[in-house]
């Protein structure tokens, strides 16, 4: 049910020629009972899926949607650095370098406290720093849902702390912050993104050199 509400999600966004940000702020999504009751949204009934107003959640865009947040996340907990990764990758087209070798995994080492907090002991290797610095604080901002999607207020008891700030000072507040940041300040990056994303897919190979002027 969640692949079909981005299926469908994104082929509305296509068919009605919308904006392409649309797929980051749009205040509506495509539901049915079951998945709606699942997110807690109410007045949905029957099994079709159908438009939905998102007015007065704190859903909107794909960022928000069930699939993407349970394919970024761990098998037993939310992971910041997945979420904020996929941001990355296919959201800004800046991926993050490989992760240094012989770094332990945040499970394996010896942290506590809250997750944030373990991810904040984590960073204090200078290795782990530049690159977690880009990639954390995106996904921090979607701290309020789980790892299957659902909403949430605390994590492992601890208040859900979903602030961020970028490397270059940006400030945002959760993800409807984020949502507006990304739609907003970062909107060029994100439309060139898709743009050369959309031809990647188009002639099936990698862009080259001679490619950056049809995508401008």
């Amino acid at each position: 049910l969640m692949r079909r509400e981005t299926m469908t999600f994104f082929a509305g966004v296509m068919r009605a020629n919308s904006p392409v940000t649309q797929l980051l702020n749009a205040d509506y999504t495509y539901l049915n009972e079951k998945l709606a009751s699942y997110y807690g949204i109410e007045g949905v009934r029957g099994d079709q899926f159908r438009k939905v107003s998102l007015k007065g959640t704190s859903r909107g865009g794909l960022l928000t949607h069930g699939s993407v947040l349970t394919v970024t996340s761990n098998p037993t907990r939310t992971s910041p650095v997945k979420r904020g990764k996929w941001i990355l990758d296919n959201l800004l087209n800046t991926p993050p370098p490989p992760a240094p070798p012989n770094v332990p995994e945040l499970e394996k080492e010896q942290l506590s406290g809250s997750l944030r907090e373990r991810m904040e002991q984590h960073r204090e290797n200078p290795a782990c720093a530049a690159c977690h610095q880009m990639m954390d604080p995106l996904g921090f901002a979607l701290e309020n849902f789980d790892a299957v999607g659902r909403w949430r207020d605390r994590e492992a008891g601890h208040p859900v702390d979903a602030s961020g700030e970028l490397p270059d000072g940006t400030q945002f507040e959760g993800v409807e912050q984020l949502r507006a940041l990304l739609a907003g300040k970062r909107r060029n990056d994100f439309v060139r993104c898709v743009a050369e994303k959309m031809l990647i897919y188009a002639t099936g190979r990698g862009t080259e050199y001679y490619d950056q002027c049809a995508i401008d």
